[in-house]
């Protein structure tokens, strides 16, 4: 270990400024050379929107310690912009994770001993509804607790900005030099939570919130016909994975109509350490096995299930044979996009300057289908905080009518009401759009077939592999570098068309994320995660069979990952 490893280490075992538990933590782990390295040989990264960590002691951990450094770093941005800045407030939401509740007072009292105030949630609630709620409340701010999908070990601090998108790229740089100034834990200290009440520093929040979010969500519904036409048959099992999604989703489908929705009862409540599953994520198809479960004991038509902070959500539909698969999330946003065009242009209510937005790692198929009904498509870096900084860039210029957005990792928006992914909005459509289907006498399984059939057969496959620690990160910088010095001139039996470096590119904000566009409307693209300590492997072909599709796909991803 270095000395500076070495020193931090010290400074939290001995220095009283930390309290005993921390200590004691500390204390467990001595002679745990590589324990202590990791989790003191940097700062918890604030990243591009803040910060994601295993929860426990030392500076690259999420604790309480890191959460008010970054919450003071949060502070004097804010401050340096100024008293109109600091009366807005800051708004704060959290989800079921071990800390979570305790992370979010720990930062909205840091905030109001500046100053600021913070309006917090009172329970929890959806990543989308924080969202949400920084422009109905006109705030300069927002702050979620949630590590999202990551296993229970995790909790992470994302932070938003005035126009309810996860902080751009500039004002992440900027947050992070103001919390690189903050060099000790001394000065990022919380005021008494008694004393912020009495200030007005400190207000919790609520119902009044829930209820206009909740009517900017229905009015994304598009055929309330078609749900109430089938809505005493068409049963759909939910599950929100023991998080935030339980009560806004089930709120809204009885809202708009849907009368049969049967929540997975082991899954229903909160519960941070996702007991019933390995990995609370909609992608995985073990996620849903229980809701298969019961599915199959009901007969239901269509499966649902929301990650823990309710802002991605996955989609399981019976195929042909009548088993229930799980689709991925590029099937299911090329069916939304169908969807909501298509009904669009029947009631002739398809504006001429309309866009979808997706990024450069989800597939093709969507943008297809865009094109196919006339709309433009625009495509940005992996984050759903950049199609927000699109959405606000076309209100303010009224070039085009935002409609949809999307990425492969089941996060979509249908509105503007969010400027992040909404798995309650998208839960409501998924919903409706198979209702539809079934009034024709159809599944979502079968219309996905009949787009395949109209605009070819595309199919995606990603993996992820997981590289920890310090040694991880420099291996998974290593090997991108490596691709960029040598790029290969033939993938999988396709030939390399183009490579795309996001580094070198002006179009949009350099990233690290190589893109080889191939023959045949085939591609593959590799980038580090931004959350996770994961390389990230995506690859899609377009074929004239599902088949072929299967074969190419296995072909293309195993050739890369043999190179890695």
């Amino acid at each position: 270990m270095d000395i500076h490893t070495i020193k931090n280490y010290e400074a939290w075992m001995f220095d009283p400024h930390f309290d005993e538990d921390t200590r004691e933590e500390l204390k467990g782990i001595m002679g745990q050379e590589k324990e202590i390295e990791d989790r003191f040989y940097k700062e918890l990264s604030f990243g591009t929107g803040g910060l994601r960590g295993i929860i426990g002691a030392g500076t690259n951990r999420m604790n309480k310690y890191t959460v008010r450094k970054a919450t003071q770093g949060l502070a004097n941005y804010i401050k340096n912009k100024g008293i109109e800045a600091i009366s807005k407030g800051v708004v704060i939401a959290y989800d079921c994770r071990h800390m979570s509740r305790e992370f979010s007072q720990e930062a909205a009292l840091v905030l109001a001993n500046n100053g600021i105030k913070a309006y917090v949630f009172e329970d929890l609630r959806s990543t989308p509804e924080l969202s949400f709620a920084v422009r109905h409340l006109k705030a300069v701010a927002g702050i979620v607790v949630t590590a999202s999908h990551n296993p229970p070990a995790y909790n992470g601090y994302k932070v938003y900005w005035e126009d309810g998108a996860q902080v751009a790229t500039k004002i992440a740089e900027e947050i992070t030099k103001e919390i690189q100034l903050i060099y000790d834990y001394y000065t990022s200290i919380p005021m008494d939570k008694e004393e912020a009440l009495r200030a007005g520093l400190l207000i919790y929040i609520g119902e009044e919130v829930d209820e206009v979010y909740e009517k900017a969500v229905i009015a994304q519904s598009l055929r309330g016909d078609a749900i109430h036409q089938v809505s005493q048959d068409f049963k759909i099992v939910f599950t929100p994975l023991h998080g935030t999604g339980n009560l806004p989703i089930r709120s809204v489908l009885k809202k708009v109509g849907f009368e049969n929705v049967l929540v997975v009862p082991q899954q229903e409540l909160p519960d941070p350490n996702f007991t019933t599953v390995s990995y609370p994520n909609p992608e995985e198809r073990a996620a849903f096995q229980l809701a298969i479960d019961l599915a199959k004991k009901e007969n239901a038509h269509l499966i649902i299930g929301t990650d823990p902070d309710c802002d991605r959500v996955g989609a399981v539909v019976k195929n042909q044979e009548g088993e229930y698969v799980v689709l991925t999330g590029n099937q299911t946003g090329a069916l939304l996009v169908d969807y909501i065009l298509s009904t669009l242009k029947e009631k002739q209510e398809l504006p001429s300057n309309a866009v979808i937005i997706k990024t450069i790692v989800t597939s093709e198929m969507g943008a297809t289908i865009a094109e196919g009904y006339g709309v433009d498509v625009f495509n940005t870096l992996t984050g759903f905080k950049y199609i927000g900084e699109k959405i606000k860039e076309y209100e303010a210029s009224g070039a085009k009518t935002f409609l949809f957005g999307f990425e492969e990792s089941y996060g979509y928006l249908a509105g503007t009401h969010a400027r992040d992914k909404d798995a309650v909005v998208a839960s409501m459509l998924i919903c409706e759009m198979a209702a539809y289907y079934h009034g024709k006498g159809q599944s979502l399984y079968e219309g996905l077939l009949s787009l395949y059939e109209k605009y070819g057969y595309h199919l995606e496959d990603l993996k992820s592999i997981t590289l920890e620690g310090k040694e991880g990160m420099e291996k998974i910088q290593g090997t991108l570098q490596a691709f960029r010095d040598n790029p290969p001139t033939e993938i999988g039996g396709y030939q390399v068309k183009t490579v795309e470096d996001y580094l070198k590119q002006d179009k949009l904000p350099k990233e690290n994320v190589l893109k080889f566009l191939l023959e045949k409307d085939a591609w593959v693209a590799l980038r580090p995660s931004g959350t996770e300590p994961k390389l990230k492997i995506y690859c899609g072909v377009v074929e004239d069979a599902l088949d072929t599709c299967k074969e190419k796909i296995q072909q293309l991803m195993s050739h890369i990952t043999n190179q890695l």
